[in-house]
């Protein structure tokens, strides 16, 4: 592959990778915030002991799973993105002439 595509794929890769970390910090950011909504849901469904604030607290909870798992998505696809830059990196360094 010529220096040219593999510089060419590493700036993309790099591009992708700032979004998607900086899309990963604004979701760990509204996962805390939602995981301490579902907590202060089910402490008040435990004290009330409502039908209501039991759906209120099961809703929260899975609002705050839901956005686990698509944090979780996120990580996956940033390590697997730091993978492909190092994979890069290492190729670019392998067809470097020697001097």
């Amino acid at each position: 592959m010529s220096e040219s595509i593999l510089r060419r794929r590493l700036v993309d890769a790099s591009e992708r990778l700032k979004k998607l970390r900086a899309e990963l910090a604004v979701t760990d950011e509204q996962l805390a915030f939602l995981q301490e909504a579902a907590e202060e849901a089910r402490l008040r469904s435990l004290v009330s002991e409502t039908p209501l604030a039991d759906v209120e607290a099961r809703e929260a909870g899975r609002h705050a799973d839901a956005l686990g798992r698509q944090r979780d998505v996120l990580r996956r696809a940033v390590e697997a993105l730091v993978r492909e830059q190092d994979g890069l990196l290492d190729r670019m360094a392998s067809e470097l002439p020697t001097r």
